[in-house]
């Protein structure tokens, strides 16, 4: 095909279908995304006339996966903001750092073993620590869950992956992305990340009273201007100090959920981020060659089966730590198995910055399988741990702590 508008047309029809076929099968739509955009990539089987590749059209449907991911962050950010990440409690704080600890630690363990350079495993463990909040929330809305009592956990874990997410691709970007290969040159453009994320936070924060009065603005089209001019102008400069796009948008979003028209932004731009983040896994899946996948499968089934070893175990010690019963506990690291958008984005960040082909199959095949396994093991959660607990006895365990505190 080489009419740029027309493939761009068949492939917001191609999303559509992969939405409806994912609601049909309840599953979440970003392995159909994934998959639809793989069928037609570049890299796609063709045969003489028949050939649907998007290939002229690849470059600019990267472009709007670009701008899908800066809307995704910057509506993150929106959702929860510095402050309310301050006042979600210390059994959240540590919660997070039992998830991201466990996670991490697996993840550069795995890394390692894989016998990649330094580059690939900070890569790797950064795709294998970090859970989709795309999918979970679907999955808890989905569910009913929302008022369960490991909820505000999850949420609170989700929240702490973001600022992880924020620190870690600030630091793995400027060692990744910058042109130094000294290691003065990277410790400064991780300096320079730490700084700049620092610094707008704390700015931001401070002018909160002046952008609530020049965002005062009536007209909806003025006022998205203004919200797009801030996104773009401010993700931009964080590209050009080798600091990821993303967390320039995730900063946009963290100082605007201070202000007083935080509900209306959410309001206006989330069609915005529903219509680019399909995009943006549609085309994710386009640079994917299915006849690579092939290297990548045993690495990806072990990291998978790492990972829900890992979740499991840390959301088992996370509700433990807050005092949530162990069924509830199990929800915990049932419910954020999945990964999705963040583990994407990781390996974009090593397409960008030239490392090992392997870790782009590895990353498809990795979030393919556990986007499919994470909801369906949210639904079955309640099956798993009667599966489980016979064996490890949680529920003893349980009784045995509250045993003595009852008698007294």
């Amino acid at each position: 095909m080489d009419h740029i508008v027309l493939e761009i047309g068949l492939a917001i029809g191609l999303c559509v279908l992969a939405g409806i076929l994912s609601i049909k099968l309840k599953f979440s739509v970003i392995p159909f995304y994934i998959l639809v955009g793989m069928a037609v990539g570049p890299h796609a089987f063709h045969w003489g006339y028949l050939d649907f590749r998007f290939i002229n059209s690849a470059e600019l449907i990267d472009f709007f996966g670009r701008i899908g991911v800066l809307f995704l962050l910057l509506y993150l950010g929106l959702e929860f903001s510095v402050g309310r990440l301050i006042k979600s409690g210390k059994s959240i704080a540590v919660g997070g750092s039992i998830y991201i600890g466990i996670n991490f630690t697996l993840g550069l363990l795995f890394g390692f073993l894989t016998g990649l350079p330094l580059a690939e495993v900070l890569i790797i463990a950064g795709i294998t620590t970090i859970s989709s909040s795309a999918i979970v929330a679907k999955v808890l809305v989905d569910l009913k869950r929302t008022a369960n009592q490991e909820t505000e956990m999850i949420l609170g874990i989700i929240m702490f992956e973001d600022v992880f997410l924020a620190l870690y691709i600030s630091i793995v970007s400027g060692l990744v992305l910058s042109s130094s290969s000294s290691v003065g040159g990277v410790i400064l453009s991780a300096l320079i990340a730490l700084f700049f994320m620092l610094g707008v936070l704390i700015v931001g924060r401070k002018i909160v009273p002046l952008l609530n009065r020049w965002l005062d603005i009536r007209s909806n089209e003025l006022f998205l201007l203004v919200i797009f001019a801030a996104l773009f102008l401010i993700a931009g400069f964080a590209e050009t100090i080798h600091v990821a796009e993303a967390i320039g948008a995730l900063l946009v979003g963290l100082v605007l959920a201070e202000t007083n028209h935080a509900h209306r932004i959410e309001k206006l731009i989330l069609p915005f981020r529903d219509f680019f983040g399909a995009l943006f896994f549609f085309g994710f899946g386009l640079t994917i060659d299915p006849t690579a996948l092939g290297g990548a499968v045993w690495m990806a089934l072990i990291a998978v089966v790492l990972t829900l070893i890992g979740n499991f175990i840390a959301g088992m010690l996370a509700g433990r730590s807050a005092g949530i019963p162990p069924y509830a506990s199990a929800k915990i690291g049932l419910t954020i198995v999945a990964r999705g958008e963040f583990s994407i984005i990781m390996a974009n960040l090593a397409l960008a910055g030239g490392l090992a082909a392997i870790v782009q199959p590895f990353a498809a095949l990795y979030v393919l399988i556990l986007a499919i396994l994470g909801p369906l093991l949210t639904k079955e959660s309640k099956l798993v741990f009667r599966i489980l607990d016979p064996i490890f006895g949680f529920n003893a365990r349980h009784e045995r702590r509250r045993s003595p505190k009852t008698s007294r």
